[in-house]
């Protein structure tokens, strides 16, 4: 497998290592308390098997498919309470901005700057969140092949930051369906920055429930199992404690019950993987 560079987030490297780390949280956030909560018990697992964890969620879901759906707190009230969340558990924080004047506050508090997918290519998004120093998480674009995501890279780089992890969340295939495709990892690995899988985005169905995305939440465990195998360094997971109230994303999130096993087995896969040599060159 290729040799990744370490990745300063917070208090913590990730990447490089050959350890599994773990972005996870709900999709957006809720009430401050259920928030918490989820992730106190995301905390919990990780510690348990032995993983870096980082808490993740959004304070706004500025890509809804209705202008009806919830959004999330916004900027203000969404970083103080990430900000709480961070102090609580005393772990990361990621969480995604959508425009580069939310870039210097989101600094402030999060750990990594999460770009979402549809912006990927956004040159001064990309740059605003460069400048802040901080690790900047950049989700490939259903739209992008692997191998263009080492313009994204190049971007961020010219802007003075080499803080990168690039997350893979699944390829546009016909209408309202993704899949994905093994390669990525191997490919993106190869830029020198550490991979990341995001497990439960890439069983979403966008738009597939007409004013919102539908997902297949049964397949998390076999992708999130498959990519440990093909060689990744972290995992992204939206959870929730029941998915069926959740605000945003509910088809696709996996419950927090599940969470254990399927990073359990990822971690077990991953050593296997890391210390497997390719001769596919």
């Amino acid at each position: 497998m290729e040799k990744v560079k370490q990745i300063q987030v917070g208090n913590q490297t990730v990447g490089g290592d050959g350890k599994l780390f773990v972005m996870a949280g709900p999709c957006v956030i809720e009430d401050p308390e259920r928030t918490l909560a989820i992730g106190k018990a995301m905390k919990a697992v990780c510690e348990k098997l032995g993983l870096t964890y980082i808490f993740k969620a959004s304070f706004d879901k500025a890509n809804r498919s209705s202008y009806t759906s919830y959004r999330g707190p916004g900027l203000t009230e969404g970083l103080r309470i990430l900000a709480d969340i961070k102090k609580e558990l005393q772990v990361p924080v990621v969480s995604d901005i959508h425009e580069t004047c939310q870039a210097e506050a989101a600094a402030e508090v999060l750990d990594v700057i999460q770009i979402p997918a549809f912006l990927c290519r956004q040159t001064d998004l990309l740059e605003a969140a460069a400048a802040t120093g901080k690790c900047v998480n950049v989700k490939k674009g259903q739209f992008l092949a692997p191998e263009d995501m080492k313009n994204v890279v190049a971007k961020i780089e010219h802007a003075g930051n080499e803080n990168i992890m690039l997350t893979e969340r699944g390829i546009s295939l016909g209408y309202h369906n993704l899949v994905v495709d093994m390669r990525s990892f191997p490919i993106m690995r190869s830029f020198g920055y550490p991979v990341v899988f995001d497990a439960t985005h890439s069983v979403q169905l966008p738009g597939g429930a007409g004013t919102k995305s539908a997902g297949q939440r049964q397949f998390v465990g076999n992708l999130a199992r498959a990519a440990a195998g093909a060689g990744i360094d972290g995992v992204f997971m939206e959870v929730h404690d029941n998915p069926a109230e959740a605000l945003s994303d509910g088809p696709n999130m996996l419950y927090l019950s599940q969470v254990e096993g399927v990073l359990r087995d990822m971690a077990a896969i991953n050593e296997i993987a890391q210390r497997s040599v390719s001769t596919d060159k």
